[in-house]
Parts: C-alpha cells; structure tokens; sequence
C-alpha cells in the first residue's frame, strides 16, 4: 500500500485581514487622531481666553502710608501679642491635703482675705485643742509656782525679821535655808512662766497649721479657672500622680494689658507713654487706647524681638486675659519742628512681599491687571512689613489667589463686583 502524495504548495496563511477588520480600525485611528486634535484646540483656547483676560479672584490688601517725622498720628510699629493680667496669681493651699470644699467657679469675683477652699482638717482641729489643754495645764503650774513663790518669801521674810529682833532665836543656818527655799521657788515659777509662753506659741503655732487649710484670695479680683475639685488631694508643691498644685486661678482684671513681642530693627520707634492702638482678634472691628508702659531691658536672642507691655486705656467687659491682640504703636500727632521734611513710610501685609528670581517684589493690581513692583523691604513684625522704597502708598497688592502671578494677567479683586 503506497501512502497518498501530498501537494505541500498548497498549504499556506492568509496575513491580509478580512476587508471590515481594516475599516473599523482606520476608522478608531482617525476617532483618536480627531478627539487628541479636540483637546489640543480646547487647551489653547483657554490659554488664550485666560491670557486675554479671564479674570482670577484674588485677596489683596492697601499699602498704608505713613510719616518718619509724625504727620497724621500713622502706626509707627505693628506687633502682635496677647492679653495679660499684670497681677495673677495660681492659689494653692499652704499645706497638703484633701479639698473638702471649694466656694467659688470661673467668673466669681472675690476680695481679698476671702475664703475661697477649706481642705480636711480634723488633725489640726486636733492639734489646737491639745495645744490648748496644755496651756491650761502649764498656766495651772504656773499658779502653783507663783504660791510656793509667794510663801517662801514670806517665810523668809519672817524669819529675817526675827532674827533682826533676837538673834539668838533664829540660827544663820536656819537663815540661809529659808533665803534658799524662796530664790528657788521664784526659780520654779519663772520656769513655769516660760513653760506658758512655750505653750502659748504651740497653740498658735497649731492654729496657724489649721489656718492654712483655709484658702483665702490674695488679692481682689476674678476667678479665671478651678484647677482642683472637691475630693482631690493639693498641695503646696506638685509631686506627680494625681495631687493638684493649686486650687484656682485667679487676676485682677483692672490690670489688664498687652505684652507684644516687637521686632528689634523696629524698637528705636516704641517709647514709654507712646500712644498705641490695640485691636483684638476676636472683636477686629473694635479699637481700644492704649499707652506703652514698658520697655522690658533685654532682647530674645532666638527670635530678634523685644517685649513691650502696653496698658489698655479703654476698659471694657469684652477684653479677657490670653486673647489675642495687635498692637499698633501711633506716631506724634504733630511733626518734629525744623526745615527736615518727612521720610516717608509704607507698611505692607508681609504676605503682600514675595522673593522672586533673589529679588524682593510685590505685585500691584491696576485697572484689573497685575503688575510686578521691585522694591525693598523691612523685616516681618506684627504680620506688616516696612516698605523702604518701590510705594508710594496707596496701591493695591495682591496677597492671595494667585502662586504663580504674571505681568498683565487678568484679576478680579475678592468683594468687588
């Protein structure tokens, strides 16, 4: 049997693909090419709308212009700070213990010498009753003392006078022990006088000892926070775990002020009795007067700032210790007199300075534009910075809304229509 002959030319692949294949893939090709055109054609026009002026919201602020010399009562130095108390104080009680009782919470208002807490003190109510007792006791010997005294002075008396009369009847050894009996009981009641006194300082010793489980304000004033409750243990000094270091927290809040920490390139401008300005953050649309009262002598030498504590003029229920606060400290209301004009002087936001290319810039908003503006500029204090050249104060510059901010570029103020 002979195995059939094979026709191997005939045996070959078809690579051309089928005719509908090849159409719906020319026809994705072109989809593709078409929506990448698309997206290109959008992009460029947005870039172009927003090149011609599609405006972008931003913040800015107004450059303030002021004088070197006084002028118009313009800030001289802006610092921030908080309010303070300048007499506070953390009441503790003098001697460890539990609080028993506590007559007071945050807001009451207490005068000097009042009770504010009384602490457990059943031991000290002790300790004053047997100081007490042995007061008595010793007061006892004392009159027992002074009339064994009192007798053998008589005694002795007596018999010096008989025998000034008759010598014979009263021997110089009988003499000389009745003189011994009295020296020594007036030696024994002087002892027993200074056993009193010993006595007498126990027991006020021991009333101290209850007295300082009683605390009292120091001071009239506000009670600004309960550190302890009833039940809890405080003492005079904390040694960790749950005993307490003060009982309350209290200030006199008609000596409120300002402490402000001013950056030292500025200080040559603050000066005692300087007029200031104090805006709370809580309350910005509110101004209070104030008057610096004290330059602290010393510098931080980590932060470059000297603190300055301003009095608050103003009164007011609303200003409350650790809020925070800025101060503007206020030029003269008049110019020095002499032929020197004026320097003039811009403070602007420091978010308003920017450092672009090593050069220190601001960009101004005009006619719905932005423009840059080189110029040169103080150190940061209070958030503003000194403008020393570049303003003339006045200008709008742009303090937000924009990273990264072109020459002509379109804006629209935030709050403007």
């Amino acid at each position: 049997m002979t195995n059939p002959v094979h026709d191997l030319s005939k045996l070959r692949i078809d690579r051309d693909a089928p005719p509908q294949v090849k159409r719906a893939f020319r026809s994705a090709v072109i989809l593709a090419a078409a929506g990448a055109a698309v997206l290109v054609l959008v992009l460029v026009f947005l870039g172009a709308r927003r090149g011609a002026g599609v405006p972008v919201q931003v913040a800015v602020a107004t450059g303030e212009a002021g004088s070197a010399a006084g002028g118009a009562g313009g800030a001289a130095v802006t610092a921030n700070g908080y309010v303070v108390a300048r007499t506070r104080a953390s009441v503790s009680a003098k001697v460890a213990g539990r609080l028993e009782w506590l007559g007071v919470s945050e807001g009451s208002r207490i005068e000097k010498g009042e009770v504010i807490a009384r602490l457990e003190n059943a031991d000290y109510v002790a300790q004053v009753t047997q100081a007490e007792a042995a007061l008595a006791t010793t007061r006892a010997q004392l009159a027992e003392a002074e009339a064994d005294r009192d007798q053998a002075r008589r005694d002795a008396q007596r018999v010096r006078e008989i025998r000034r009369q008759n010598r014979e009847l009263i021997s110089d050894r009988d003499l000389d022990a009745a003189e011994s009996r009295a020296t020594q009981s007036a030696a024994r009641a002087r002892a027993a006088s200074a056993r009193v006194d010993a006595a007498v300082a126990g027991l006020r010793f021991a009333r101290a000892n209850l007295e300082n489980t009683t605390v009292r304000a120091p001071f009239s004033g506000t009670v600004l926070r309960k550190e302890a409750e009833v039940g809890e243990v405080v003492a005079p000094s904390v040694g960790g775990g749950l005993t307490r270091g003060a009982v309350v927290t209290m200030a006199d809040l008609d000596t409120l002020e300002v402490e402000v920490d001013v950056n030292e390139a500025y200080i040559g401008r603050v000066r005692r009795d300087q007029p200031a300005r104090i805006t709370l953050d809580a309350y910005p649309d509110a101004t209070f007067r104030g008057q610096t009262r004290q330059v602290v002598p010393t510098a931080d030498r980590q932060r470059a700032t000297v603190q300055v504590k301003v009095s608050i003029l103003d009164r007011d229920p609303r200003i409350l210790p650790e809020m925070a606060a800025r101060v503007d400290f206020l030029e003269p209301e008049a110019a020095a007199p002499g032929p020197a004009a004026a320097v003039p002087r811009i403070r602007a936001p420091a978010a308003a300075v920017r450092v672009e290319n090593g050069q220190t810039v601001v960009w101004i908003v005009r006619d719905g534009r932005l423009e840059q503006r080189a110029v040169q500029a103080g150190p940061v204090s209070g958030g503003f910075r000194e403008i020393r050249s570049g303003l003339s104060g006045g200008e709008l510059l742009l303090v937000s809304g924009v990273d990264a901010p072109r020459p002509g570029m379109s804006v629209k103020v935030v709050g403007q229509p």
